[in-house]
This record gives C-alpha cells, sequence and structure tokens, in this order.
C-alpha cells in the first residue's frame, strides 16, 4: 500500500508541476514591440499649416517608410496645373523620415523668395521632385514622400543621410507654362 500511495504522489506532483509550466503557445505571449511594423501611406504623416506658411510636418514612429514615392495634395490648387517642361514657383519644408529634423526650408532662407524648379520633369532637383511636381496647380500644396532611390540614394547629402526617406512639403506658387 505504502508503494502505491507514494507513486500516487509522485504523479501528483509530476501533473501539478506540468499544469504550472510555460506554455510555447505564443497566444499567451505578450505582443512583443520587435513585430514588423507595416509601411506607412500619406495618410500617416501629419501636416499642419496653410499654404504660403510655414507647415509643421509629423512624420509617425508607428509604421516604416514606404518603399514608393507617395504624394498628397493637402491643398487642392485653381490655378494652372504643372506639365512636364513648364516652370514652378515653390516654397518648401523638407524633414528626415530617420530623425524626424528639418533640414531644409523656403522660409528659413533670407532673402525669403520661391525656389523655381525648370524645366520639370529634367530640372537639376532630386527625381522625386520631377515625378512628384507633375500634376499640382497654382495655389496648391502637396506632401511628397520621396523613397531613398528617387532623393538623395546611398550617398546622402549635406543634412541628409544615406538610404534616408525624405518628407516634404510643396506649394506651388506660380505655374508658367513651357514655351
Amino acid at each position: 500500500m505504502r508503494t502505491a500511495g507514494l507513486v500516487a504522489m509522485i504523479l501528483a506532483t509530476l501533473l501539478g508541476a506540468a499544469a504550472c509550466g510555460g506554455s510555447s503557445s505564443a497566444g499567451n505571449q505578450p505582443a512583443s514591440s520587435d513585430a514588423p511594423k507595416k509601411p506607412c501611406t500619406a495618410d500617416d504623416v501629419q501636416v499642419s499649416g496653410a499654404f504660403g506658411a510655414k507647415p509643421t510636418i509629423t512624420v509617425p514612429d508607428t509604421c516604416t517608410p514606404p518603399t514608393q514615392q507617395l504624394s498628397k495634395d493637402l491643398t487642392p490648387g485653381t490655378g494652372a496645373e504643372v506639365k512636364t517642361g513648364d516652370a514652378v514657383a515653390t516654397y518648401y519644408d523638407l524633414v528626415t523620415w530617420s530623425d524626424k529634423q528639418e533640414v531644409d526650408s523656403s522660409w528659413a532662407h533670407q532673402p525669403f523668395q520661391p525656389f523655381t524648379v525648370q524645366p520639370v520633369g529634367q530640372a537639376q532637383v532630386i527625381q522625386g521632385w520631377n515625378d512628384g511636381l507633375v500634376g499640382m496647380k497654382q495655389g496648391g500644396r502637396r506632401l511628397l514622400i520621396i523613397p531613398p532611390d528617387k532623393g538623395y540614394g546611398t550617398t546622402g547629402n549635406q543634412g541628409i543621410k544615406p538610404n534616408e526617406t525624405l518628407v516634404f512639403v510643396v506649394d506651388a506658387v506660380t505655374v508658367t507654362a513651357a514655351s
């Protein structure tokens, strides 16, 4: 009888230990902060400020930079539409994605004056601008999110790290049709 009682006690101890043990089921684990984040959309980037005024750009931490160029008209213009070959005078503000810091701004330059891009599509600016300005209308404000391959690529630029995603807010001040 003692042996049977001892066996029963050992089994009960083993079963109790197994019941208290950890589970390898992922459903019981807390959410990992290292879980992959979704790519951002243009709607994830917050911009405040009216056309002609210096914008405030807030880049989110909750998603990853997009790998494709994105644009969003924040203020639709009512004037002439920018076409390939045109000239467009712009105001702009640039924030880098990785450190969320302003790197350049028309509003910081003295004297304050528009930056003219011409001819759009072949201008001596990053490809993201040549592509992203087409379709804007005079009086419009556009958000441009430019991946590294359409920005400064693997080399970077002054104040811009290599492989940096760029976030611009661009105002189309005047549009001059190609002659």
